[in-house]
C-alpha cells in the first residue's frame, strides 16, 4: 500500500465511523476524489482496503455502499479474533522465533518508535503506523504455522475493529488517538519480548490483551461525545 492510500483509507475510514455518511448510503468514485482531493486511482485502493476490512460492500453493478452491523456482532468478532491471536503468539513461541522473523519485527517495533514519539500524531503518521501495524501483526500470523487458523483470522478481518486495522482509533479523536497507539506500541515490544523468550502462555495472553484496544475503540466510536450523529455502521443494541 503506497503513501497517499494509507492516508486515504484512514481519512475515509474516518468520516464514515463519524457519521458522515450513512448506512447503505453509496459511495461515488467521483465525489470521494473531489472532497479528499485526490485522484480516483488510489481512491479506489482505499475502497478496496475498506472491502476488505468489512466497512464497505460492493455492490451489482460496480462501486461500494456503507454496510450495517451491530455493536454485538463486531464485540463478538473481536472477542473471537483475540483468541486467535493469542493461539497463533503461543504457537510461535513455542516453536521458536527464527532469526530472521525476530529482524522483520524489531523492524516494525522501530518504525512504530519513531511515529509514537511524535508529540503529535498527523494524519500521515496514523497512515504509516496502520501499515505498519498491519505487517506486524501479520508476520505473527504467517509464522504461526497453522493455515486453517490464519483462514479463520482473515475471514474474520472483513468485521469492522475485528482486525489489526480495527485497533487504530479515529483521527478525529486525536487525543484518544494519540495516547492509545503509544499504549498498543509498548504492548508490541512485551508481546515481541515473550515471543523471543519462548513464553507461549504469556505471549498468548499478552495478544489477547493487545486485541482489547479495539473494544475500547469500539466504546468510543459508540459515544456521541457531544456530536449529534451517531456513528452510521452499527445499529446500537445490546
Amino acid at each position: 500500500m503506497d503513501t497517499q492510500t494509507a492516508r486515504l483509507l484512514v481519512e475515509l475510514r474516518d468520516l464514515i465511523m463519524k457519521g458522515a455518511f450513512a448506512a447503505g448510503e453509496r459511495l461515488v468514485e467521483a465525489a470521494l476524489s473531489e472532497r479528499l482531493q485526490a485522484s480516483r486511482t488510489p481512491v479506489r485502493s482505499a475502497l478496496l482496503m475498506l472491502e476488505q476490512e468489512g466497512l464497505v460492500q460492493r455492490v451489482q453493478g460496480g462501486g461500494y455502499i456503507v454496510r450495517k452491523y451491530t455493536a454485538r456482532e463486531i464485540s463478538q468478532a473481536i472477542a473471537v479474533h483475540a483468541n486467535l491471536e493469542g493461539m497463533a503468539a503461543r504457537l510461535l513461541a513455542e516453536q521458536g522465533v527464527p532469526r530472521s522473523l525476530s529482524d522483520e519485527l524489531q523492524s516494525c517495533l522501530d518504525e512504530g518508535d519513531r511515529i509514537t514519539s511524535a508529540a503529535k500524531m498527523e494524519l500521515n503518521a496514523v497512515a504509516a503506523y496502520l501499515e505498519m501495524n498491519n505487517r506486524f501483526h501479520q508476520l505473527i500470523v504467517d509464522a504461526c504455522g497453522n493455515e486453517v487458523l490464519r483462514q479463520c483470522l482473515a475471514s474474520i478481518d472483513r468485521i469492522p475493529f475485528a482486525s489489526a486495522g480495527g485497533m487504530l482509533p479515529f483521527q478525529s479523536k486525536q487525543a484518544h488517538s494519540d495516547e492509545l497507539m503509544r499504549f498498543a506500541q509498548r504492548q508490541h515490544h512485551m508481546l515481541v519480548d515473550a515471543l523471543r523468550r519462548g513464553q507461549g502462555a504469556r505471549a498468548a495472553a499478552l495478544a489477547e490483551e493487545h486485541r482489547q484496544i479495539a473494544l475500547q475503540n469500539l466504546k468510543h466510536a459508540t459515544e456521541h461525545s457531544g456530536e449529534d450523529n451517531p456513528i452510521s455502521i452499527l445499529r446500537l443494541v445490546s
